[in-house]
């Protein structure tokens, strides 16, 4: 397998669980977004395909990291990401962030606990906000409550695909010290629904969810660009919708997921909710706190 393309599972920026590069983003944003999305598709392709051995999933993931650094030919998302990230005078960081997270996926299928948990998710869903924030120029006084939103939608997806991830991959990202503390081990992830101590579990990861999700809150309403800004405000509230179902629905034998009519509806939801709100600032003259710099 020489390249990410060997290792592609066709899945593209629709099939995701919350927006990506919306028509809400600015149309020339779009494909400096959809060049870091495709970027991060393949590598997540790689570091998931079923019989690729560790060694050939690390030596394309290097491929595409050297192709970040100028290396001709050495992967085709890499190059198209390059040549994105210099038009917009966007680091290469947050992509080599993302590397990082998909190594780990590839050499690491356990996470002792929440902080172990979260400094994956520092690697692998934080850089995808701060990407989308150092395009549209905004303040990385941001950052933090874009961190709590990303984090907020990788423990999600965790969540969502918890038993899928267990059964196919033998990866775990429930941390083991809330399997130990009900009194199971991770072979519960592999029953056709989930037991009593294994519910508890997920509730009360839920739960540190909704409190992640408490501090992005905030977030839409920092950002000085609308559209970013209602594309904000549509991601936290499926997110939050998403968090709530997980706190009463099994993943493991019900649907979590949002049927297309429900997040058309949540969508609207979210964006109008944050209109409104930049509607009232405008009004009352009050502007988001945008202090901070890019350097």
């Amino acid at each position: 397998m020489s390249d990410a393309a060997s290792f592609a599972s066709g899945k593209g920026h629709r099939d995701e669980n919350f927006p990506v590069a919306s028509w809400l983003i600015k149309p020339a944003l779009r494909a400096p977004v959809l060049a870091f999305y495709r970027f991060a598709r393949a590598a997540d392709d790689v570091a998931d395909h079923a019989t690729a051995s560790a060694e050939e999933k690390l030596a394309a993931l290097a491929r595409m990291e050297a192709g970040l650094g100028g290396e001709a030919g050495a992967s085709a998302e890499s190059d198209a990401l390059r040549a994105a990230l210099r038009d917009h005078g966007v680091t290469d960081q947050h992509a080599r962030d993302l590397l990082e997270a998909f190594r780990r996926d590839v050499t690491k299928l356990r996470y002792t606990d929440w902080a172990d948990l979260m400094d994956y998710c520092r690697y692998s869903a934080a850089p995808v906000g701060r990407f989308v924030l150092d395009v549209h120029g905004e303040s990385r006084a941001t950052w933090p409550a874009n961190d709590a939103l990303c984090s907020a939608l990788q423990v999600i997806n965790h969540l969502q695909d918890c038993a899928k991830d267990y059964r196919n991959l033998d990866r775990v990202y429930i941390p083991l010290d809330t399997l130990a503390g009900q009194g199971i081990g991770v072979e519960a992830l592999g029953e056709k629904r989930a037991s009593a101590p294994l519910r508890a579990v997920l509730v009360a990861l839920a739960q540190r969810t909704n409190a992640l999700l408490d501090q992005s809150r905030v977030f839409a309403g920092r950002i000085a660009d609308r559209r970013l800004a209602l594309e904000v405000g549509v991601i936290q509230t499926l997110a939050e919708s998403l968090t709530n179902r997980l706190m009463h629905r099994d993943p493991l034998s019900e649907r979590v997921h949002h049927r297309p009519i429900e997040m058309i509806g949540l969508a609207l939801r979210g964006g109008l909710g944050v209109a409104a709100g930049r509607l009232r600032r405008s009004i009352s003259g009050k502007q988001p706190d945008l202090r901070g710099s890019r350097g």
